[in-house]
């Protein structure tokens, strides 16, 4: 509370008090401004106090000189100091002197408007008499105003040399009921109470409150007084009713006094706090006295001792030796109950826990390794093959002396490895195994769902609970700087506002800059050359380009029925036998049962839904084991129904007949390599073309392309141009619950169009695959040994494949090649003439040449597979 109470009635022989020996001030601009400014002389009114003159008494002419004010509105039986700075405000303070001293005191409504009119002012001001004016050096005035009424603003008379206005006063009737003295016994209950709570407002301020007898005088006085917006206290200016004013006076007190009084609870606990903490510290003072009179060390010394300890111990570079000694300095000035003694001793605990020098010796028999390797793992010669470089490698840099010579480049760096292949071939597990032929530790790092940057390079030390990244939490662990470190699943990191994993893997994941890995929370680095990395995918095409660059990606395809069957009897059975707590000798699987299970059963490129299936077998034998005692059993293909019930997938190639716009195509997927059928008819229409299936952008235009070809080659295919227009075509490629996209698919739409014009057949026998171009190319593709394997799989013995990707069969399994026929297309012209069963007139007209093998131009495999779509490849 700041503004006082009018404590006599001055009238108008109140001479006027001009101070020029002051100091200088601020300019003034018309706001509420202290008496005791700079500059000015203070004078103090003093009589008894009273509530000013009657209402009858006062008179208040119909035009006034209208005083704008900034930031403050004046209420009526109040006394405050305005300032006056404007050269208009100055006129009109000299001529109010002159005359009755009486102006108008209205609030602007934007304080910027420098020459306010009617419009920027608002229409309820105060009616006030100048008591004093203070004229300071720099020019300024101050004057002491008494507020008399409300008066209401009609409209502006004159605005030269100021404002004048048309007013009407608006004098508060007297009021008496039970509600109103009630009210104000509330008021001046709460304003007592704010009084004793704020420890600037004198206690003076009670008696001047008890000294008035008006409601509306009390409500005014506290309206003036109390910490409101300029907005809230022009309401209670214009609120007339003088009980409805008190109520929002009384509302505005009781929100202040909470304030207050939660303050001031606020603040007794800070002081109860603070006694507690410096009661503690003389506690701890005494302590250490007495166990010093004892003969007993302080456990803090001893702690930062053993610190001190380790830290020499931990064999760390001198960078970062001298780091943990600047942090046991710190530790060591650290008062124990300070909460960063606990941060900076786990930073310290982190620090000396890490294997900056620890590492494990390589096992570089390369016999062993294969031994191993091939022990543990059918199959995969291109991954054994790789390892068993990087441990030759290793090999020769430990037989030649190393070379100092100033060199940047450094004697040993990990390799960065990325097993790309469908679900269930084994890329997790192959980890394991090269740890074990290595003999180095292994760790595994799931990176699926990971969404904060994190989990891999550490919160800040300035977060509560920071802990480093998942990095080296994993290090600490294994407790070896080169174990071979796995990152599961890299292509199924997400993003969010919390940053991208996948970003901060790229330090990571560099040769080149790994060797100075910086966590977060060390803010030191850390040497990761050594370590080997490994990541797994299902899909490279979700791998940000950037950190693909930085891998070397070895591809594992899918498994023959042949390579499951020896998997199958290698490993997958006596593992499930042990899991089951089966011996070897009690369940016997014929090779004809697990050959049913691995067709009939299960659809998949990898081996983990067949080991599911052997381990349900391997169930129901232990069941029938324990009804019937020491018995053994044997598993046949009969006896599969039992145990599996009926088999879930047949061949599907064997179930169709050849039929005119039938087409078998061939896919490559994230899970491997499917077939597709393609499926065309007609109907009498005006030519339009109609797909269907849930096919991507990609392959909508294929299909356009192979009816275009279609349509611009109708007569050298032995096609009636009239048909073309008379009727509307209609491509369907089944499965249409699954998103298909990709180039792949234009020969087989192209040779299902063709068939169904012709009336020819496509064996059902037959796959193909390959991109077409509108002047009749045939172009590679990629994922050939993905699909030659998915074709195998369903049953087909023959795949049209592109002449530039007859390389790519080389990969292929020896068996799959002896049991499938390829046929290699350069031109559609041969494409049609391999695959219909009559060659059309245009195939007659042009025998079938066998291109000889030439060398993939560089880069079209990977403008091809560039083009294939997150949905579905083919």
């Amino acid at each position: 509370m700041s503004a006082r109470r009018d404590d006599e009635w001055v009238d108008d022989e109140d001479e006027m008090l001009v101070d020029t020996d002051g100091s200088e001030s601020a300019d003034g601009d018309d706001t509420a401004a202290s008496p005791d400014a700079p500059g000015a002389a203070v004078v103090t009114i003093s009589a008894t106090p009273s509530e000013g003159p009657p209402q009858e008494d006062i008179h208040v002419p119909p035009e006034l000189p209208l005083l704008t004010i900034r930031d403050a509105v004046a209420f009526p039986g109040t006394v405050m100091p305005l300032s006056i700075g404007r050269d208009k405000s100055k006129r009109l303070i000299d001529d109010a002197l002159a005359g009755n001293r009486m102006i108008g005191v209205v609030t602007q409504r934007v304080s910027e408007v420098e020459d306010p009119e009617l419009n920027d002012l608002y229409r309820v001001g105060t009616a006030c008499s100048i008591l004093k004016l203070f004229k300071l050096r720099d020019g300024a005035h101050t004057i002491i105003v008494h507020g008399l009424t409300r008066l209401g603003i009609e409209t502006i008379t004159h605005d030269n040399p100021y404002l004048v206005g048309r007013v009407h006063p608006a004098f508060d009737p007297p009021v008496s009921s039970i509600e109103v003295d009630a009210l104000m016994h509330n008021i001046r209950h709460d304003a007592h109470r704010v009084i004793e709570l704020s420890p600037n407002v004198p206690d003076e301020a009670k008696i001047v409150l008890d000294g008035i007898k008006t409601a509306g005088g009390l409500a005014d006085f506290l309206a003036a007084n109390l910490s409101l917006s300029l907005v809230h206290k022009q309401e209670l200016l214009e609120t007339f009713d003088v009980v409805s004013r008190l109520r929002k006076v009384h509302a505005a007190l009781a929100g202040q006094l909470e304030v207050l009084e939660l303050s001031q609870k606020l603040q007794a606990q800070v002081r109860s706090q603070m006694e507690k903490t410096q009661r503690e510290y003389y506690l701890r003072e005494q302590m250490k006295a007495i166990q010093s009179e004892l003969g007993q060390g302080d456990t803090r010394n001893t702690a930062v001792d053993k610190m001190r300890e380790r830290v020499e111990k931990a064999s760390m570079p001198d960078g970062i030796l001298a780091e943990a000694k600047r942090e046991l300095e710190r530790l060591d000035n650290i008062p124990q109950a300070s909460p960063e003694y606990s941060v900076t001793l786990d930073y310290l605990e982190w620090l000396v826990s890490l294997p900056w020098n620890v590492s494990t010796e390589d096992h570089l028999d390369l016999a062993h390794a294969r031994e191993v390797l091939d022990e543990d793992h059918y199959d995969l010669d291109k991954i054994k093959k790789r390892i068993i470089e990087f441990l030759a490698v290793q090999q020769l840099r430990r037989a030649s002396k190393p070379i100092d010579d100033g060199s940047p480049i450094r004697v040993a760096r990990g390799p960065i490895l990325c097993f790309s292949g469908p679900p269930g071939v084994g890329k997790t597990s192959l980890g394991q195994s090269i740890a074990r032929a290595m003999g180095r530790k292994f760790i595994r790092m799931s990176l699926g769902g990971v969404r904060d940057e994190a989990d891999i390079r550490g919160h800040r030390r300035t977060y509560i609970g920071a802990l480093p990244g998942r990095i080296l939490q994993e290090l600490r662990k294994a407790g070896s700087n080169n174990p071979v470190f796995m990152l599961d699943e890299v292509d199924k990191i997400g993003q969010d506002f919390r940053g991208d994993p996948s970003s901060a893997l790229l330090e990571v994941l560099d040769p080149a800059q790994n060797s100075t890995f910086t966590d977060h929370y060390l803010d030191v680095p850390f040497d990761l050359s050594r370590v080997l990395f490994i990541a797994t995918a299902n899909y490279m095409d979700a791998i940000p380009d950037p950190l693909r660059d930085r891998m070397e990606i070895i591809r594992l395809s899918g498994y023959t029925h042949q390579e499951k069957l020896f998997i199958a009897k290698r490993y997958l059975v006596p593992r499930q036998l042990a899991e089951n707590a089966l011996l070897p000798d009690q369940v016997q699987f014929d090779d004809a049962a697990l050959r049913e299970i691995i067709s009939g059963y299960t659809y998949e490129a990898g081996v983990r839904n067949l080991e599911r299936e052997i381990g349900s077998v391997c169930r129901a034998q232990a069941a029938l084991i324990v009804g019937q005692k020491n018995r053994r059993t044997r598993v046949t293909k009969n006896s599969l129904v039992d145990d599996l019930g009926q088999p879930r997938y047949e061949n599907e190639v064997a179930l169709r007949v050849a039929v005119p716009g039938v087409v078998t195509g061939l896919a490559f997927t994230p899970v491997g390599g499917e077939i597709l059928f393609v499926e065309a008819t007609r109907m009498p229409g005006n030519g339009s073309l109609n797909l269907t299936g849930q096919i991507g952008a990609v392959m909508r235009e294929s299909a356009q392309a192979a009816f275009t070809i279609v349509r611009s080659r109708s007569k050298a295919l032995n096609i009636d141009p009239a048909d073309l227009k008379r009727n509307d075509f209609h491509l369907h490629v089944p499965a249409g619950a699954v998103p298909k996209d990709g180039p792949s698919a234009g020969v087989a739409m192209l040779t299902a169009l063709v068939s169904l014009l012709t009336g020819k057949t496509v064996d059902p026998a037959t796959g193909m695959t390959g991109e077409i171009t509108l002047r009749g190319l045939v172009l590679p593709i990629g994922g050939v040994k993905e699909k030659v394997l998915a074709a195998h799989r369903a049953g087909l013995t023959r795949v049209i494949l592109p002449e530039r990707n007859r390389h790519d069969t080389d990969e292929i399994p020896k068996e799959v090649c002896e049991a499938m026929e390829f046929v290699y297309v350069s031109t559609i012209d041969e494409l049609l003439e391999a695959a219909v069963k009559q060659p059309t007139s245009a195939a007659r007209s042009k025998p079938r040449a066998r291109p000889s093998p030439k060398r993939q131009a560089p880069g079209s495999r990977g403008a091809a597979r560039s083009r294939r779509s997150p949905a579905g490849r083919r």
